[in-house]
């Protein structure tokens, strides 16, 4: 599939119908020869970024690699409603690992495979921000020194949506949880905590890291066929809106997913040996109340009894991505720079 830009027709539209386009530039879920890794039948809930995500994600894996690949899943939300016992909702050589363990688990498939002479397979982990930025950091990283010729694809829903929406080293600041009630002079998450797992990845020098969201599918679509051109460690990390975790609508999903994008609050990025290779501009730059506004984990800052310092602070922290990478600028079309 060919990442040229496309041009969009519709006035004030941000989609593109299909039939607009050549064969060759459509999206890979335009042909009606599509794997379909990932079918109906799960039990995922209605608007599910993560379960939409999944199937663009594994689908182009199984098209750019002839169908050629194994697919290693950590516990949690997608490997729960995907697998109910006796059940299965994918079409792919699929592996269930434990919660903390799918990059080790992946690692192994990968040096099997090695040790039989295997070139035509390829591998691919996937986790939740749980199974990624907290209880699997360890292995991650463990697979990134290594160099293991693993695609490893976090999908981030900023919780542990799985076990009653609790806090991640991913939640975002004063965002709602079961475990960061609305208490105290800072309610929700506090800032300063978590971590940023597509920093980390860079800093191991990976060949390739990567963010996107299901709010421009052909993004996710191209950085997912730009990663398997790739051998060694490679990560993408995906942001996957949960409306019943973040509080929202189910058909908003792609809605938030666009928004936390268009305020800076989480900037799509390329990245090759450790160096940001290229950034996605902000067509049209929102400020972050219009994001956090749709969402009722955020609802404790408005109203009557909000708090605008801490919206403030998040705004800065979007200003802050948006000066990183250079998000607003011309050249952000050709590449970001790191601070």
């Amino acid at each position: 599939m060919s990442a040229e830009k496309v041009k969009f027709y519709q006035v004030g539209s941000f989609a593109v119908g299909n039939r607009l386009l050549p064969p060759e530039l459509r999206a890979g879920q335009a042909d009606p020869q599509r794997a379909d890794t990932l079918i109906s039948g799960h039990r995922a809930c209605q608007g599910c970024g993560e379960v939409l995500g999944a199937r663009y994600v594994l689908d182009t894996v199984m098209r750019v690699t002839g169908g050629r690949m194994i697919a290693v899943n950590a516990t949690g939300c997608l490997e729960v409603v995907s697998t109910p016992f006796p059940e299965s909702a994918w079409r792919v050589p699929w592996l269930h690992s434990l919660f903390g363990n799918a990059p080790a688990v992946a690692s192994g498939v990968a040096a099997a495979l090695k040790a039989q002479g295997r070139t035509d397979l390829r591998v691919v982990a996937q986790a939740g921000d749980g199974g990624t930025v907290d209880i699997g950091l360890g292995a991650l990283s463990g697979m990134f020194e290594r160099d293991d010729d693993v695609l490893f694809v976090c999908y981030d829903n900023q919780a542990y949506m799985n076990t009653g929406v609790q806090r991640s080293g991913a939640t975002p600041p004063a965002a709602r949880t079961a475990t960061t009630p609305v208490a105290g002079p800072y309610p929700g998450n506090t800032f300063g905590q978590g971590k940023d797992v597509p920093a980390i990845a860079m800093a191991h020098r990976v060949p390739y890291v990567a963010t996107a969201t299901v709010a421009d599918l052909r993004d996710l679509e191209a950085k997912v066929e730009r990663a398997m051109g790739f051998h060694g460690a490679r990560y993408l990390h995906v942001l996957v809106p949960c409306p019943l975790g973040w509080g929202a609508a189910s058909s908003q999903a792609i809605r938030l997913a666009r928004l936390a994008t268009e305020s800076g609050l989480f900037p799509l990025l390329e990245a090759e040996d450790g160096v940001v290779t290229a950034v996605t501009p902000i067509r049209r730059q929102v400020p972050v109340e219009d994001y956090l506004q749709a969402q009722s984990r955020y609802a404790h800052l408005f109203g009557a009894s909000g708090h605008p310092d801490i919206v403030a602070r998040i705004q800065e922290g979007a200003d802050r991505n948006i000066r990183r990478y250079g998000l607003l600028t011309a050249s952000a079309e050709q590449g970001g720079q790191q601070s």
